[in-house]
Order: structure tokens, then sequence, then C-alpha cells
């Protein structure tokens, strides 16, 4: 039997979603992931990058979506070992976070870090309980590149999760270049962490990383970030400038064979868009991601794939 495929987006609660993927009468953040989860069956949680997930907030998460509905949730940016602003900390942990001259958390200690983990996995308890629980995305930086340092510290990391599923998404192309890409996949399956498989811009670029179709764990996961090579690298802007791109019916069908292969693998396969951006399409304000993820479902069920429909 070949495993399902489970399409959803990276967040729900976008400003391109907000304003394009939700009719008008649909308003506030329980009506949004209510009217969400009627339309798709897993989704991404990438709120808790910016700032550690509250208990409460992740219950009603939980209550607000169906039985069967999977959620993964991006990690923290101290645990994934990016700049965090200290106001991004939670107040009691700011006084003893070391600063930058910028203000930022820089090389906090492996006790620091720990307690960081503590609350992020303390606080997803009710998706836990609950069975909707998914993956964690640690996303890790351009700068974090393959070399003893880095294997240690994502060993370390995952022991940290507490048995949740680790989906580790790469930054910096040389852990896939022909020196690395077979020692990374094998160091990612001896450790039982899920590989991530990107859809990015297709360049040459040290920060994107190639599209190499393989898994590491009974779960394969694709993140579509668009294919806009002009403002991948922008330094200014919006997340969903660097990701504005609307897939086109060619380039979604690229996928229909590799996602059939994977499903044959793979005992579930998720394809998670991150095209957060807006497009005019005939005249109309589309949201690119959740358009794009419909698309893809229409297209793997005219290839009789195994696809999930909520």
């Amino acid at each position: 039997m070949a495993a399902p495929i489970r399409i959803g987006t990276c967040s729900w609660a976008d400003e391109s979603l907000t304003k394009y993927f939700y009719p008008r009468e649909i308003k506030g953040a329980e009506e949004r992931l209510r009217y969400y989860a009627e339309r798709f069956d897993t989704v991404e949680a990438n709120s808790t990058y910016y700032h550690l997930p509250e208990r409460q907030m992740v219950q009603n998460w939980a209550d607000r979506t169906p039985e069967g509905f999977v959620m993964h949730v991006k990690a923290f940016g101290v645990m994934t070992r990016h700049p965090v602003k200290v106001e991004q900390l939670p107040p009691d942990l700011r006084d003893e976070a070391p600063l930058d001259k910028r203000g930022r958390v820089e090389r906090p200690s492996r006790e620091f870090r720990a307690e960081i983990f503590s609350r992020f996995h303390d606080a997803l308890e009710p998706l836990r309980e609950t069975g909707k629980l998914g993956g964690i995305l640690l996303q890790f930086p351009s700068y974090v590149v393959p070399k003893p340092a880095s294997l240690d510290y994502l060993e370390w990391a995952v022991e940290q999760l507490g048995g949740d599923q680790p989906l580790v998404e790469f930054r910096h192309a040389a852990w896939l270049d022909d020196e690395h890409r077979d020692e990374t996949l094998a160091f990612l399956e001896r450790h039982g962490m899920t590989y991530v498989i990107v859809d990015a811009p297709r360049t040459e670029g040290r920060n994107v990383l190639p599209t190499v179709v393989a898994t590491t764990s009974p779960t394969a996961y694709i993140r579509f970030h668009g294919r806009n090579a002009q403002t991948w690298n922008k330094r200014t802007g919006s997340a969903a400038e660097r990701f504005d791109h609307l897939y086109s019916d060619d380039e979604l069908r690229e996928w229909v064979g590799p996602l059939g292969e994977l499903a044959e693998k793979a005992e579930v396969v998720y394809a998670m868009f991150n095209n957060n951006g807006r497009s005019e399409v005939g005249g109309q304000t589309i949201a690119q991601a959740p358009v794009n993820a419909e698309e893809l479902r229409a297209l793997l069920q005219e290839a009789k794939l195994p696809v999930a429909v909520p």
C-alpha cells in the first residue's frame, strides 16, 4: 500500500491568507483555523519560530482542529542557532541571556538552550496528547555548514526534543553537494531524523539547498519555497516577498512522479507550501500557498495517487 500524501501550507495566518484566502465573514484566529482545517488536514505552525509557544495557545490549536489533523511546529530561533532579539525571549530569561551589540542572543550556553527546548516541549503537550503533533521543524540557517561541531549540535538538539519527530531542513548547499550528500543523509537516518526536501529557486547559490528527493525516516517531507531567484537573497522586505512565487501547472506536475515514488517508500508524505505571497489571476488577488496546494492535490488525484482529503 502506498503511503498517504498529505498537503498543507506553512502557516494558516500569513497576511496573504488572512486577506485573500478566508472569506470576509471568517474573522479571528479561531474561525480561521477551523476554516483551514475543513480544507486541509495538515499545517505548519511558524509563529513558534519567533516566540516560544504558550500552552494555552497550543491547547486552542488542538481544540479547534478535527481528529486526525496534523500540526507540525517550527522550532524557536534559539533552538536552531538563529539570531533572536532579547525581546523575543520569555521575560524571566532575558537578564541571563548573553547579548551582542545589537541586542541579540549570542552564543548561549547549552544549559540556556536546554531550558528553551524544555519549555518548547512542555507547551506542545496538548497537541501531543490528542495525537495531532506532527514533527518539529528544525530549520538551520545558511551559516550552519557540515562540520563536526554542527553534527554534534544537531545530535544534541534532537535529544532535547524528548522523542518528538525532528524534521531537519538545511539552508547551505554544502550539506547535499557531492562531497557531503551521502554522509548527510546517512547521519540523519542513523539518528532517526527526517530529511526535509526543498523546492526552491534553481540557482547554484550556497544558501539554496538543491532538490534531492530522498528519505531518511518513515516520513517524507517536502517544503515548497517557490522559485523566485530575484527575491531569494533579498535582505529587506518580508518573507512573503522572498517566497513570492505562484507555481505553474507544469512546475507542480514535475512533482507528481517524485511524490508517487516517495509514497512507495515512506509511511506518510507531507507536501507543504511556503510560497506565502499573493498573485493576480484573472483580475482576482489570490494567496499563492493554498491555491497551489489545492492544485497539487487535484493533479495527484488525476494521477490516481493516494492523496489525503479532509
